[in-house]
């Protein structure tokens, strides 16, 4: 297995990022409104062996499929956002968000009776305390997967990337998957690439993308055996290839950076920049949006994964959802 250095070409790296905004991805998936509540802990409650926060602030964020979005947002770009919200504050709430940030609305479909997903995290130090989500995982609606694949349908011309970003909250299943590729394979050719952010549970659905980007943990799962060193996690790697005719596989490790399996091609370890971690929550996010977006305009998969490493390795530095923008990603490749 080859070990990638940092930096790594860097000044191609900048060139393909200038041209981000030029590209055309559109997103799939579980749309969730991430909330936090911020504050301290100084004492143990007198009724439970639990710790009391002490509230300072809330703060609301996109989180999921609508995070993804974000992410590739922030990079510059103006991408498509499809999935299903509930007829309901929330939903309203998402909606409008992404309307402040200058992106359309128009993929989103409203379900009734369905709840819009909400995961709702207690910070205090810097360390979550307690997460709560208020959800339903149920599979979505027939008429909506068919509302979601029309607006596919409506965005494909000119379309170079589709990030199909699953948590396993209902959008994403072998129906929809099954007229994903339909629509691709009829009006779009071979050009369109899909990559995909797994849950686990549902890696029968992705057979033959271009990039799926598990993490150990899921990977594991799926090859039925824990990745544990480099010989198991070059196995899984190999496996994962195989089972699922995809182009290639991107391994996230945390801390371990990140390894890239090309079918037919050579296994490429590329090491963590980043100096502290202080959350990972939303960094798959940031990994399959900058990795699709850079796949999107032009960039090789090697390069691609470089970058999607230097946007980790940023927000893991954060706590709570954050997002990279192109600045920041340059500034951190440096020459």
């Amino acid at each position: 297995m080859k070990t990638i250095g940092h930096p790594y070409k860097a000044n191609r790296l900048k060139e393909y990022i200038d041209r981000f905004s030029e590209a055309k991805v559109l997103v799939i998936g579980d749309i969730i409104l991430d909330k936090y509540v911020w504050g301290d802990v100084s004492r143990i409650s007198p009724e439970a062996p639990v710790p009391v926060v002490e509230v300072k602030r809330d703060t609301r964020m996109l989180g999921g499929a609508a995070n993804v979005i974000h992410n590739i947002a922030t990079l510059g770009a103006r991408p498509t956002l499809c999935g299903v919200v509930g007829q309901d504050r929330t939903g309203k709430v998402i909606i409008n968000e992404l309307n402040n940030m200058g992106l359309t609305s128009d993929g989103i479909v409203l379900e009734q009776g369905r709840p819009t997903s909400i995961k709702t995290r207690v910070v205090a130090r810097n360390q979550q305390v307690v997460r709560f989500d208020r959800e339903t995982r149920t599979d979505i609606r027939p008429e909506s997967i068919e509302n979601l694949l029309t607006s596919i349908g409506e965005n494909l011309d000119g379309l170079d990337a589709i990030v199909v970003a699953d948590y396993g909250k209902g959008v994403i299943s072998a129906s929809l998957m099954k007229g994903l590729r339909k629509l691709i394979q009829s009006a779009a050719g071979e050009s369109v690439k899909i990559a995909v952010d797994p849950k686990t549970g549902n890696f029968e659905y992705y057979h033959g993308v271009d990039v799926i980007t598990p993490n150990h943990h899921e990977a594991g799962v799926f090859c039925r055996f824990e990745i544990v060193d480099e010989e198991t996690l070059v196995r899984a790697g190999k496996q994962m290839l195989k089972e699922l005719n995809c182009r290639s596989v991107l391994i996230t490790q945390g801390k371990d950076g990140m390894t890239l399996f090309e079918n037919g091609g050579e296994i490429i370890h590329i090491p963590t920049v980043a100096k502290n971690v202080f959350d990972v929550t939303g960094a798959g996010d940031t990994v399959i949006g900058t990795f699709s977006l850079a796949l999107a305009s032009g960039l090789d998969l090697k390069s691609a994964a470089v970058l999607s490493n230097y946007a980790a390795g940023i927000v893991v530095g954060e706590v709570g959802t954050s997002t990279v923008s192109a600045e920041e990603l340059k500034k951190l490749i440096g020459n």
